[in-house]
């Protein structure tokens, strides 16, 4: 029996519209006009605190007002705006009917993570939900990781982290399990090779193969070789 862990936004479903439309809420409650939507795009993955910055200034009080107004919106509404990407439902029953323990491990916050894993119609094959505490600046995925390996008395050789962007596989690479990135979500192909994911795929479907393959013993392991699509 393995321990999959799995990213949520960007991995299991498409969030894109809630989290950015949350995003355009905040920074315009603050007078701040809003990038591009590529831009906006591109912060879905990284944690708030980080992504706002850019455009709201280095000042915390002011970054905190942001992340206030984002979450004004996004509790109200936008964690129900998401769709779940194709080919995952099967995955997870998959999984779950082969016996593995399934776990999410996420940027979101714990509390608003619980509720959209909840909602799914697959959420009660999971058997954790990790994720910052509301109101914590912190939301490394090399922490999260170790956190759910520690409470799920995980091994590392029988351990993967799927996820769509670097953070996902920074998280496995730091705490040496595998990590697998998925095409489907906000990142590319050329940021998960970078971060040094050990399997890269672009459909649902290839998952099952792919931890087969790679959680089939600890001889079989590679430690910083990347594979999977050109």
């Amino acid at each position: 029996m393995s321990l999959i862990l799995f990213d949520l936004d960007g991995t299991l479903i498409d969030s894109e519209i809630g989290i950015t439309k949350s995003m355009e809420h905040a920074l315009r409650a603050l007078d701040v006009e809003p990038p591009t939507q590529a831009v906006l795009r591109s912060w879905i993955g990284p944690p708030l605190h980080a992504s706002f910055p850019s455009v709201v200034g280095d000042d915390e009080a002011r970054v905190d007002r942001a992340v206030h107004h984002y979450h004004e919106r996004f509790d109200h509404v936008g964690w129900s705006e998401h769709s779940v990407y194709p080919g995952i439902a099967d995955l997870v029953s998959e999984l779950a009917r082969r016996g593995h323990r399934l776990a999410v491990v996420t940027s979101k916050i714990e509390e608003q993570a619980r509720r959209i894993v909840g909602s799914l119609p697959f959420g009660h094959l999971f058997d954790a939900v990790h994720g910052p505490a509301a109101g914590g600046r912190s939301s490394e995925k090399v922490a999260l990781v170790a956190k759910a390996l520690r409470e799920a008395n995980g091994s590392v050789d029988d351990t993967a982290m799927i996820g769509d962007r670097r953070f996902d596989i920074e998280g496995a690479r730091g705490n040496s399990v595998r990590g697998i990135g998925v095409l489907w979500g906000f990142g590319d192909h050329d940021e998960l090779r970078a971060a040094g994911a050990d399997h890269i795929v672009a459909e649902p479907r290839e998952i099952v193969e792919c931890l087969d393959a790679c959680l089939a013993g600890h001889a079989g392991r590679r430690q910083a070789t990347p594979s999977g699509i050109g």
